[in-house]
């Protein structure tokens, strides 16, 4: 199937929430590891994400002039045509996008997919993050109203993150401490400003206690039962049913969640999970054996002339590719999205 349309990425993000799963985000920095990540998703009967962080982008769009839009619009038409190959449905999204980088990238993308959607064509991305934790929330709050009524404009979901995530992800940096979860305030101010739906749909990537970067399991305190404070609380306010959950969350830094914090994290509404450090592990791992084992005709040592096959990229690039996707299957398991794949 091709890239998911507007309606059927809503329909995507629906079943997540209705069946308490949610789609594993693969960050991807080059063709071969888009197909990887295409690779994982078949191979589990899933639908799921491509995303493109700012560095991501950057590195698509060549060492010669590194232009983020370059980059991203180059491998997004790339995925539009292989995409169609993979019997799934996938969603493109960017990545993490501070304030002084939205003028380079998110915005130039949000003019890209309202002009095609003016000739009646489907957006380019059908999502795009707004990465605001840095600012404060009120100022946060006032850019993502601003790129909401454009998002909703294109046909394109917005995801916001209020409050911060740890660690360090493409020069945004924050600290480990008790900022990291998000309150019910917070929450509520929210809802105020950016609505429940009504005026453009959005992720929501609150915090409760996530650090990107590689960490053993317990090693980070993990709180995804906050998440259901958030949901009741907005819920109370508004006068929605007991028990339901007026946001869709997404869950940042999950490298090295246990099995029953990702449980419970889907159990309160959680539809979509990013995933980069374990499925960069995972690509570069197969090329460091291979290498390793084929020491002396990858490289011309002492004056030989090694060996073709062993350093033509493709004897190494296959294997980096299948144990990314065998990594993306494991997450798609993990989410409980193996097998739900729109028939």
């Amino acid at each position: 199937m091709p890239i998911a349309t507007p309606e059927v990425y809503a329909e995507m993000l629906d079943r997540a929430k209705a069946g308490k799963f949610a789609y594993p985000a693969i960050n991807v920095t080059s063709t071969q590891t888009l197909h990887a990540a295409l690779r994982g998703f078949a191979e589990a009967e899933s639908d799921g994400i491509v995303q493109i962080s700012t560095g991501g982008a950057e590195f698509l769009g060549g060492q010669h002039n590194k232009d983020m839009v370059t980059g991203a619009v180059a491998l997004a038409e790339f995925a539009h045509i292989v995409a169609a190959k993979y019997d799934v449905t996938v969603a493109l999204h960017t990545d993490h996008c501070p304030k002084d980088k939205l003028d380079g990238y998110v915005r130039p993308l949000l003019d890209i997919s309202a002009e095609r959607v003016a000739k009646g064509q489907n957006p380019l991305f059908q999502s795009h993050m707004w990465d605001g934790s840095a600012e404060t929330l009120a100022d946060n709050l006032a850019i993502g109203q601003e790129l909401l009524a454009k998002a909703a404009a294109a046909k394109i979901i917005l995801e916001v993150e209020i409050t911060p995530t740890g660690g360090e992800e493409d020069g945004v940096t924050h600290e480990i401490n008790d900022e990291l979860y998000t309150t019910v305030d917070d929450a509520l101010r929210t809802a105020e400003a950016l609505g429940l739906g009504e005026k453009g749909r959005y992720l929501l990537a609150a915090s409760f206690g996530n650090v990107h970067g590689v960490y053993k399991p317990g090693n980070v305190v993990l709180r995804p039962e906050l998440l259901k404070d958030l949901q009741e609380g907005v819920a109370a306010k508004y006068g929605k049913a007991a028990g339901s959950h007026p946001f869709d969350f997404v869950f940042h830094g999950g490298s090295g969640s246990t099995e029953q914090e990702i449980a419970t994290a889907l159990e309160n509404g959680v539809v979509k999970m990013n995933l980069d450090t374990d499925t960069q592990y995972a690509f570069t791992r197969p090329i460091v054996d291979h290498v390793f084992r084929n020491y002396d005709g990858v490289l011309k040592v002492d004056g030989e002339v090694g060996n073709k096959k062993v350093y033509d990229p493709r004897s190494w690039g296959k294997s980096a590719e299948a144990g990314m996707a065998t990594r993306v299957t494991e997450a798609c398991a993990n989410l409980r999205s193996t097998g739900t794949k729109l028939k």
